[in-house]
């Protein structure tokens, strides 16, 4: 009886700390791996280009810190740099945790935006398995965000260099987050008539024991925060997820609102699948279900890194 006492209280705790906090998509360790996997599809021109523009960030020498020559510095930046956009929300950096109702939740203007914007990392596609009434959704999300940056990162879009450096970063990330399940759904049920934030609420244990939210369970799919080189070697070993087939026609999809969409079928299939709950409690997550999580977590990361170089392949022609 002691240890569920123990059990339940460190859910509700950990449930409570989750839901206070933003929601990082594939930790770091899994954006640096869609980056460098990206890298490798890009055009030789347009890897001068990007890097170019990387160097107008002020992290441009801590993200290319160790590499042992100027061709893997850049490879070093453009995959450190995919973890910018949640670097920001530390204390080091005292940007402002802004809010989406705020008046400049939709701006673009670079380096001078010293807020969070933790909204732009999720569209919540809002549904309810049980009739739990829905919010309307946000004005300023991911995918009205990227569109935004995609539009502005050609030369052609008269979008001052500064800019474009800052969307690019961005950029780095957010294809990475929209192409996690949980990033793209938010799910209402009467045991969480507020949302559950993307598995936030709900908690789940896997093989090591461990009870943490089934969002984070996602994101750690990758492992925890390794380095540029980390990352490198790990999406190159013989099952990384540099060498994932992926489907050509699906690398062609364009439209982060189709990204989104794809995600929240997925997460309906699969993360939020059984022996999930509709409530905050933990559940012992089932061999069945930690191999199709980790499955579908690798083909999506495989897949982003795809429609991450055919975008900027596009825009930097």
């Amino acid at each position: 009886m002691l240890l569920r006492q123990v059990v339940q209280i460190t859910a509700l705790a950990f449930w409570l700390a989750s839901i206070a906090a933003p929601a990082n998509a594939w930790w770091d360790a899994g954006h640096m791996q869609i980056a460098y996997t990206a890298y490798k599809k890009l055009d030789p021109p347009v890897k001068d280009k990007v890097d170019v523009l990387l160097k107008l960030n002020k992290d441009y020498a801590k993200w290319t810190a160790g590499a042992p020559d100027d061709r893997t510095g850049k490879i070093y930046a453009f995959v450190r740099a995919a973890t910018w956009a949640d670097d920001i929300k530390t204390k080091d950096y005292n940007y402002t945790r802004d809010k989406v109702e705020s008046a400049t939740a939709g701006q673009n203007i670079g380096y001078a935006d010293k807020n969070q914007h933790a909204y732009w990392h999720y569209k919540d596609t809002n549904f309810s398995p049980d009739g739990t009434p829905l919010p309307p959704p946000d004005a300023v999300d991911l995918v009205s965000q990227l569109k935004l940056m995609i539009a502005a990162l050609p030369a052609s879009s008269g979008a001052p260099d500064d800019v474009r450096s800052y969307d690019l970063v961005w950029m780095l990330h957010l294809v990475g987050d929209a192409h996690q399940p949980l990033h793209a759904i938010g799910r209402y049920t009467r045991q969480i008539p507020k949302g559950d934030a993307g598995g936030n609420a709900e908690q789940v244990i896997p093989a090591n024991g461990e009870v943490v939210a089934l969002h984070a369970y996602w994101d750690s799919v990758f492992g925890g925060y390794v380095s540029p080189f980390g990352a490198i070697f790990d999406a190159d070993e013989k099952d990384g997820l540099a060498h994932i087939a992926v489907n050509e026609t699906s690398s062609q999809i364009a439209d982060p609102q189709a990204w989104i969409d794809e995600g929240a079928e997925l997460a309906k299939q699969y993360a939020y699948a059984p022996p999930v709950s509709l409530g905050p409690n933990p559940v012992l997550l089932t061999r069945e279900y930690e191999t199709n999580a980790r499955n579908i977590a690798r083909s999506q990361a495989a897949l982003g890194a795809a429609r991450l170089a055919r975008l900027l392949n596009d825009a930097l022609k």
